[in-house]
């Protein structure tokens, strides 16, 4: 039964974390297009335009930094499935033309203020192959 508790605690923090996302990324002059974005083998949490480019955004969210930064958890097999996804959604929206790229946005609660850091990574990776 904790492990149920804790599972829904997870995912309100989640939750609340793609919200902070998507605020902190509307102030930045991303247009987003769409959230969770499903596809075989992969989720988006974010799709959004900046600047003429389609973003794919990763949204991760801690209760703290304490073990490691949450973009490091965004290892190689979750790269694959986010490109994956992404391809996904190119072809379905007809903009396979358009140039694309991959942001994470990391969140950790700050234990000092309780207020949320809310930080936009950039071209946080980069995809080798597309997997179609």
């Amino acid at each position: 039964m904790p492990r149920k508790n804790s599972s829904l605690r997870t995912s309100e923090i989640g939750k609340a974390g793609e919200k902070l996302a998507v605020r902190a990324l509307r102030r930045a002059g991303y247009r987003v297009l769409t959230r969770n974005f499903r596809a075989r083998g992969g989720e988006i949490d974010v799709v959004a335009d900046h600047r003429g480019t389609i973003v794919f955004v990763e949204v991760k969210t801690r209760r703290s930094d304490s073990f490691a930064s949450p973009e490091l958890s965004v290892n190689s097999r979750k790269r694959r499935n986010l490109a994956r996804a992404a391809w996904y959604f190119l072809e379905l929206n007809s903009l396979t033309e358009r140039d694309c790229r991959f942001d994470i946005v990391s969140i950790v609660n700050e234990p000092q203020s309780g207020r949320p850091k809310v930080e936009i990574i950039p071209n946080a990776f980069e995809v080798d192959i597309w997997h179609r």
